[in-house]
């Protein structure tokens, strides 16, 4: 979760430091002074803590779930083989009586397995929970992560004679050993199945960007054949504007002026900004805007350097650009209207406003807007503002009861 931390390391710890330990003293004390069992505190524990951890982060529900519920179940396994030394220890008592030694044990192997999983989790995880938005997945993580959390809390000895009974004990760390290295598994499988999904949206997200690139060369190729014919053609203008001239013909002459102007203007090849990617990328969303019957009024200034990599760019201006021309196809034809002006302002900010009309139909979660495409939601709009807070700025999302508004800061 480490792009998508509302607070600081810091701040964060903080928090939950100064939550975690009065808690835990408290529940502590009335587990030894009321014999109660340790699981009967620690099950709504999870429960209660998730809405705090919730509230730290910025990712969404399922991812949240997810993840919450794997460490969880990660988690344990040090508890369960903990109970096995307290057993091998003291093997006349039960889990109730959990010793001082077995707990220091536990202690030692959960700080060993969170080191472990660490570096897989920010450096490859983490690109998982930032990019894959299908919460089908997610919630599905998090029912397999709690089949074995749940297994784990009912497999606990309650006495360790039974572990003491054949080959139990054996039996019982050979199980634990094999269900940790299935989930560990799992969780392998999980992040190299959504790699291979992430790799081919971004392979479809480059060949589109190529097929952009090659409409915008095709047009600037015709462009250049039609003016060279012009130029070719002009000095038979010039000869017939000079007979035209010489016979006072003012009318004829303008008329003509007229129409070589307007195949000028028809054979225009519009420059939105330096950078080709965009370029083409924005010349194929005016196609398509224009080809739908919706007036525009751009107006692109963009930095250069870019303040983002080309790749995040095209993502957020593509899906900013498809949502508000979606949103247009809502309203009759003929009263579509699509504004989209970028603006450098302060020397350090760049300003993407854009404003679309469209039939007012919304639906919001808790979460923000919900798609009106399918029951999650809106990955356009996530994507923005992923992309918004990865480089330091902020996506705003607002409508009214015709218009539909986004406005992106960027950090220069």
């Amino acid at each position: 979760m480490k792009n998508q931390m509302k607070y600081t390391l810091r701040k964060t710890a903080a928090l939950f430091t100064a939550v975690l330990l009065p808690y835990a003293i408290l529940c502590s004390a009335l587990s030894v002074m009321l014999r109660i069992d340790v699981n009967i505190i620690l099950l709504p524990s999870l429960i209660l803590f998730f809405f705090p951890y919730r509230c730290t982060v910025t990712a969404s529900l399922p991812k949240c779930l997810a993840v919450y519920v794997g460490v969880c179940a990660v988690h344990t396994f040090p508890a369960q083989f903990a109970y096995a030394l307290d057993a091998f220890l003291h093997p006349v008592s039960g889990a109730a009586d959990f010793s001082v030694e077995a707990a220091f044990f536990r202690l030692l192997l959960s700080c060993l397995v969170a080191a472990a999983f660490a570096q897989p989790a920010c450096g490859l995880f983490f690109r998982i929970i930032d990019c894959l938005d299908t919460p089908k997945i997610w919630y599905s993580a998090a029912i397999l992560s709690s089949v074995f959390l749940f297994f784990n809390i009912a497999a606990v000895p309650r006495s360790y004679s039974t572990l003491h009974t054949g080959r139990m004990f054996s039996l019982f760390l050979l199980l634990e050993i094999c269900l940790f290295a299935i989930l560990t598994t799992i969780y392998v499988l999980l992040y190299l199945g959504t790699s291979v999904m992430l790799e081919h949206a971004e392979l479809k997200e480059h060949t589109q960007l190529l097929e952009m690139q090659a409409r915008q060369y095709r047009a600037l190729q015709e462009h250049m054949r039609q003016t060279a014919q012009l130029r070719h053609d002009f000095r038979h203008s010039v000869h017939l504007l000079s007979s035209l001239a010489e016979n006072g013909d003012i009318d004829s002459i303008r008329a003509h002026l007229a129409a070589y102007e307007a195949s000028l203007a028809e054979n225009t090849i519009v420059n939105y900004c330096v950078n080709a990617a965009l370029n083409a990328l924005f010349g194929y969303y005016h196609e398509i805007a224009v080809s739908a019957g919706i007036d525009t009024d751009w107006h692109i200034e963009l930095p250069e350097p870019l303040p983002a990599t080309e790749l995040d760019m095209v993502s957020l201006f593509g899906n900013l650009m498809e949502n508000a021309i979606d949103g247009c196809r809502t309203v009759q034809s003929g009263q579509r209207y699509f504004c989209l002006t970028t603006q450098i302002r302060h020397g350090n900010r760049l300003y993407i406003v854009s404003t679309n009309n469209f039939d007012g139909r919304v639906r919001k979660g808790k979460e923000g807007y919900r798609s009106t495409k399918h029951s999650g939601y809106g990955i356009g709009l996530t994507a923005i503002a992923a992309a918004a807070e990865k480089y330091g700025g902020s996506a705003q999302v607002s409508n009214s009861d015709t218009e539909f508004f986004v406005d992106v800061v960027l950090k220069i």
